[in-house]
């Protein structure tokens, strides 16, 4: 320890070294002492490497969240921020971040308004439903839905198969019991029927929830009961469908549940996601009927979970696209890397090779973020021998900028499916440094 050096020299050295323009005294001072304090511990620990605490103090500056390079394959990937926005949704996010805005203000009157009519003319009118909210994610989404249509003193039936637990331990039957209503069980792991329903809704079930399994599917002897059908017992049901497809168009995701669909069938909400195949960003949508839209807008927790004026304005923006679909599919990230041509692909992985001297293999994307898990997206990709393939991952993830890969049978592999046709240059020339110094 005694060859650590002072605060204020190390301070010293980390103004000199930065070339994103020069921190102040206290900013370096602040940097400095953080990275001592954890080269410290290491020592303590028994750590023998060297280390740049310079490059440590200026990584520390610039903070932990990263733009990055996602060469995985895996469209929505959780980790890495789930969907990227279409530019119209960028652009819109710039605006209103930058000044105020009438967020909850009625221009015409000047009286308070409701940040939810932002959204609900456009719900209203891309899914037909009656009614329509946003809150701040999709777990959110159906917690408000079950205490608002439910809650205490009242039922909710669920069929066995769709007790699942969703990214992060989000348990359905916690959501239950939170919201205060009494879980119903009904059926059995792979097999509910509508007669299953039926007897819960007369032995007094209030409510019935419907949950799409999202990250998984149960296959052979397995039965399920639309949506459709659930609705003509005479009880509301609340409709998770998960990943938010309005793209219901699309022959690609013809096996995601439409949220038009439920919503045409009669489900009382219909929840779904932002960030998944909606293409938006992180929130959770209600859409309904009136009755049950207003009970939530209503409810207690709505202003805990609402949407932040900046996920709003880029959740509006992406919504409008969908008033035309060939421009959703082609401006929204998300839907234009599902439906991306093999030709194109076949470009941005010959570029890549050319670049990087690596080879081109078939290989299959993923949709990823709990949706389509069966969906495997064939084409081009580059493999990459090393006699190391998980040290060059590393390198590639710790490089500026970070890129992402996948490790198949000993290889590391990009897949230009998710990279756009600006990235595959960056990407190469990040593959090129790290080759050059590494495995």
């Amino acid at each position: 320890m005694r060859t650590l050096p002072a605060v204020d020299q190390l301070a010293t050295r980390l103004r000199q070294a930065s070339s994103n323009g020069t921190p102040s005294l206290l900013e370096a001072g602040a940097a400095a002492r953080a990275v001592l304090e954890q080269r410290r511990a290491e020592l303590a620990a028994g750590a023998t490497d060297e280390v740049d605490l310079v490059a440590r103090a200026l990584a520390h500056l610039r903070g932990s969240l990263h733009y990055v390079l996602n060469g995985t394959g895996v469209v929505l990937h959780t980790n890495l921020g789930r969907a990227p926005l279409a530019d119209v949704a960028a652009h819109a996010l710039d605006a209103t971040a930058r000044g105020y805005l009438n967020l909850e203000l009625d221009l015409s009157s000047g009286r308070r308004g409701h940040r939810d009519r932002h959204l609900s003319g456009l719900l209203r009118e891309l899914t037909g439903a009656e009614g329509g909210l946003a809150v701040n994610n999709g777990a959110a989404a159906v917690m408000l839905a079950t205490a608002a249509v439910a809650g205490p003193g009242r039922s909710i039936a669920v069929s066995r198969g769709q007790l699942v637990e969703i990214g992060g331990g989000f348990r359905i039957p916690d959501v239950i019991a939170h919201s205060g209503a009494q879980l119903i069980e009904v059926g059995t792991t792979n097999r509910t029927r509508l007669e299953d329903y039926r007897a819960a809704v007369e032995a007094g079930a209030d409510v019935i929830l419907r949950v799409h399994p999202s990250n998984f599917r149960a296959v052979g002897y397995v039965e399920d009961v639309s949506v459709e059908q659930l609705c003509t017992l005479g009880v509301p049901v609340i409709d998770d469908v998960g990943s938010g497809l309005l793209a219901d168009h699309l022959q690609a995701l013809a096996e995601e549940p439409s949220v038009r669909a439920s919503v045409q069938a009669g489900a009382a909400v219909v929840c779904f996601s932002g960030d998944k195949l909606l293409g938006g960003p992180q929130a959770g949508i209600l859409v309904g009927t009136d009755t049950a839209i207003e009970a939530c807008r209503a409810h207690p927790l709505v202003r805990a979970l609402r949407i932040g004026r900046l996920p709003l304005a880029a959740l509006a923006a992406t919504l409008a696209l969908y008033r035309d679909p060939a421009r959703a599919v082609a401006e929204l990230p998300v839907l234009a890397m599902l439906t991306v041509d093999r030709a194109t692909l076949e470009n941005r992985a010959e570029r890549l090779a050319e670049q990087t001297g690596a080879r081109i293999v078939e290989t299959a994307a993923k949709v990823g973020g709990g949706s389509l898990p069966l969906l495997d997206l064939h084409g081009p990709a580059v493999a990459i021998q090393s006699l190391d393939a998980d040290k060059l991952g590393a390198m590639l993830r710790a490089s500026d900028p970070p890129l992402l890969t996948r490790i198949v049978n000993g290889q590391v592999v990009i897949d230009p499916r998710t990279l756009n046709d600006e990235e595959i240059d960056v990407a190469a020339a990040v593959v090129r440094r790290v080759l050059a110094t590494g495995p």
